[in-house]
């Protein structure tokens, strides 16, 4: 995949893991990127040491998409964990 599918890749992830936590997470359009390319990246790395399997095939893959998703929802899942954040709406 070129540069741009993976910015795209991210962004789109990034939305769907945000969406799918409960509560409001932190971060703009930048962040929400950069979390689901790390998603991908960490969703293909899990995958590959887990079942063997090359996750990030293709950007029109069902099981990229899978595999960043998740791996971004870990991601965000880890920030709140660590940094504290219950999502709390005030």
């Amino acid at each position: 995949m070129g540069i741009l599918a993976w910015i795209l890749l991210g962004l789109l992830a990034g939305l769907i893991a945000k969406a799918l936590m409960p509560g409001r997470q932190p971060g703009g359009i930048i962040v929400t990127t950069l979390l689901g390319i790390g998603g991908a990246l960490l969703g293909g790395w899990l995958g590959k040491v887990i079942f063997g399997v090359e996750s990030v095939d293709g950007f029109f893959e069902l099981s990229t998409w899978v595999a960043a998703v998740v791996g971004a929802v870990i991601i965000l899942f880890l920030y709140q964990l660590f940094t504290g954040r219950r999502g709390s709406r005030a």
